[in-house]
C-alpha cells in the first residue's frame, strides 16, 4: 500500500467529511477550495477577483503544508457558476504564478457550488520534488 498522509492545515477551513490535502508518495491531491478563511468566513461575496484570490491563498496554504510551493502544482480543475468568470480566474492565477509556468487547467461551468455565496472552486494536483 502506498504511503498516505492526510492533512488539514490550521490555516485552511475545517472540512466536514473530507480531508483538505492527501499526500500519496510524491503526489499531492488538494480538495476543491473556495473563498473561505480558516474560520469559515466567505471572502469577497459578489467580488469574483477577491473570491479567486482567497481560493488561491487556500491552495497555497495546502501546498505549503507538504513543504513545497505553487510551482509544484501540475493540474487544476476550476468550477465557476458563470463562464463569464473565466477572465477573473485567469487574471488572478497569473498574479500567483508570476515568473512560474502555470499548471495545466480545466474550467467547467456548474449550476451552483456547495457554498451558495461562492462563485469559484478550484481543486489541484501537485508533485513533490
Amino acid at each position: 500500500m502506498p504511503d498516505q498522509q492526510h492533512l488539514i492545515p490550521d490555516s485552511m477551513p475545517k472540512p466536514a467529511g473530507f480531508t483538505q490535502v492527501v499526500k500519496v508518495d510524491k503526489t499531492v491531491y488538494i480538495a476543491g477550495q473556495v473563498s473561505k478563511t480558516a474560520d469559515g468566513t466567505v471572502v469577497g461575496i459578489g467580488d469574483p477577483d477577491e473570491q479567486v484570490r482567497q481560493t488561491w491563498r487556500n491552495l497555497e496554504a495546502a501546498i505549503k503544508s507538504v513543504g513545497v510551493s505553487l510551482k509544484n502544482i501540475v493540474k487544476t480543475t476550476t468550477y465557476v457558476t458563470d463562464i463569464g468568470l473565466m477572465s477573473s480566474t485567469k487574471k488572478v492565477r497569473a498574479e500567483f504564478f508570476q515568473g512560474l509556468n502555470p499548471p495545466t487547467g480545466t474550467l467547467v461551468e456548474v449550476s451552483r457550488l456547495a457554498t451558495p455565496e461562492c462563485m469559484v472552486e478550484i481543486e489541484a494536483i501537485a508533485v513533490l520534488d
